[in-house]
This record gives structure tokens, C-alpha cells and sequence, in this order.
């Protein structure tokens, strides 16, 4: 198995209707434990508000390690208001000096693969420290692109494009970067080296591409009757791809238990359901995924 070590925001979502623990980087970390992938998780909360106490709460219950949480004895944890529009999307308010803009580097280890975003980099503490972590890694390095207010810059994305082997996006994030670097996706994985871009489509599915911007493989959506909103379902698949990348999985029976699995997400409220028990059958089919060819 490879190590999974994850840096990023780890804050609350705030809904009209109650607050849940979120951030993209500390819901791929609980999927990946809840999964059964080894995983590490880098952030920063309060030192004690309630925001922090849930972020805690919320990792014990899926079996989450917290000793990489760093405490903030002067900010405190992240908080996101959400705005939803009534027919299923969503806006996000991401509010700003949070203590997850100031985590440290972790000291050196052993990852077989490493998750980073580019929303945790909106502030320098934070960026210097995840791309001095990504930098001392041998593994694989994830980058998670997330295009938002104050990170949606062409100087970020290049520069986390170029510590990345795979990025994940969407379709709208890909378009910004065609037309920020080249025109092209087989030109945009050439200028920044890049082995695999996974594009996920929502309601549409999913394409990943690998050297040349060759397709490798991709799927229709998977339609979900009990919808509640889409919030989590792009980490969700994100996780269950880095749970099969780590326990050596096919990657294409991976990719279409990702589409199910963040089809699944779109079905409760928030990124993860609130009983983690509803995530055992999903670990079991992951662990029963044939394992990738080594031919």
C-alpha cells in the first residue's frame, strides 16, 4: 500500500439548515480512511472553537488520525458560507485569514502518493509550506485544482501545474487553463509535464487522459433520484480514485466505483453522510476491485 498524505483546509460548511465539517483536502481524508487507505492529514484549526471541535469530531468518527492537525492559538478554523440557489447549486464564501492560511510544513516522510489543492495556497504560510512539502516527495503528487475567488489566478495555477503528475478539475477549470497556457489539452499536459488529467463532468461523467491527451477511459453519470446538492461529490471521487491508486486497484473498475461513489455523495447532506457505517460497503467493493495489471 502507499502512504496517502493530504495538506490543505480543513474548516465547516455553513448551510442554512446547520453547520458540517468540509474543505476539499479533509473530505478526501476522511473517504480515505473510511476507504481503508492509509492517510495522513495536514492542517491548521483553532485551538479550541466550534468550528475546530466539529472539524475533530468529525474526523474521529471516520477513523481519521488527527495528530497532524496543527492548533492556532490566534486565528481561528475555517468557516464557508454556503448559498444555495434552490434548484441544486450552490455559491461558496470562503472567509478569509483562517488558521488553515498558516499551517506548517510536516517534517519529512515516507508518501507514496501526495494530495494538494490550490485553494490552501491563497495565502503564503500555507503555499510555501505545501510546496516545500510536495517538492521533498518521490511519490506521485495530486493536484487538485480548484479555480476559486482569490486563487483563480493563471501564476497559481501554473505554478501548481508544475508540481503536479495528475490534476484533477473540472470542465470549466480546464477551459480557464486553455485559454490561459495553450490551446489544446495535448499541449497543456506537454508544457507542464503532466502524466494524467482527470476532467470530472458532473451529471455528464468523467474522462481521464494521459500522455499525449490520449483518452484512457471515461464514463456517463450516474443518476442519482434522492438528490440533496452536489458539495463533496467532486472529493468524493477524488478519494475513492487515490484509495484504488493506493491499495494497487485497476484504475478503470476504479474510476467507475468513483462515479458511483460521488453519485452516492450527491444523495445526502454535505461531502460525507453523517453515519460513516453507510461507507463500509463502499470500502468493500474498492477492496474487491481487481488489482491493477502489472503486464
Amino acid at each position: 500500500m502507499s502512504p496517502v498524505f493530504v495538506m490543505g483546509e480543513a474548516l465547516v460548511d455553513e448551510f442554512h439548515d446547520g453547520a458540517v465539517a468540509g474543505g476539499a483536502p479533509f473530505n478526501v481524508a476522511r473517504s480515505l480512511s473510511a476507504l481503508g487507505a492509509p492517510v495522513r492529514f495536514f492542517s491548521r484549526i483553532g485551538t479550541d472553537d466550534a468550528a475546530g471541535r466539529l472539524v475533530l469530531h468529525s474526523a474521529a468518527r471516520f477513523g481519521l488520525a488527527v495528530d497532524d492537525i496543527q492548533r492556532d492559538a490566534t486565528r481561528a478554523t475555517g468557516r464557508v458560507s454556503v448559498h444555495e440557489d434552490g434548484r441544486g447549486g450552490h455559491r461558496f464564501e470562503i472567509h478569509a485569514d483562517a488558521a488553515w492560511d498558516h499551517v506548517e510544513a510536516p517534517a519529512a516522510a515516507d508518501a507514496g502518493i501526495v494530495y494538494f489543492g490550490s485553494l490552501a495556497q491563497r495565502a503564503a504560510a500555507s503555499r510555501a509550506a505545501i510546496r516545500a512539502a510536495v517538492k521533498r516527495t518521490s511519490g506521485l503528487c495530486f493536484l487538485d485544482l480548484n479555480l476559486r475567488p482569490g486563487t483563480d489566478t493563471p501564476e497559481l495555477a501554473a505554478e501548481s501545474l508544475m508540481l503536479a503528475d495528475w490534476v484533477k478539475l473540472n470542465e470549466d477549470e480546464l477551459d480557464r487553463l486553455l485559454g490561459w497556457f495553450e490551446p489544446t489539452l495535448p499541449d497543456l499536459m506537454a508544457r507542464f509535464a503532466l502524466k494524467h488529467v482527470l476532467v470530472t463532468r458532473g451529471a455528464a461523467g468523467y474522462a481521464l487522459y494521459g500522455p499525449g491527451g490520449r483518452l484512457l477511459a471515461g464514463g456517463d453519470g450516474v443518476p442519482q433520484p434522492a438528490y440533496v446538492d452536489s458539495v463533496g461529490a467532486g472529493d468524493a471521487f477524488t478519494a475513492m480514485l487515490l484509495s484504488g491508486l493506493s491499495l494497487g486497484r485497476d484504475l478503470p473498475a476504479t474510476l467507475q466505483l468513483a462515479n458511483r461513489y460521488a453519485a452516492m455523495i450527491c444523495g445526502v447532506r454535505g461531502p460525507l453522510p453523517a453515519d460513516p457505517a453507510l461507507l463500509i460497503p463502499w470500502r468493500e467493493a474498492l477492496l474487491a476491485l481487481p488489482q491493477e495489471s502489472r503486464a
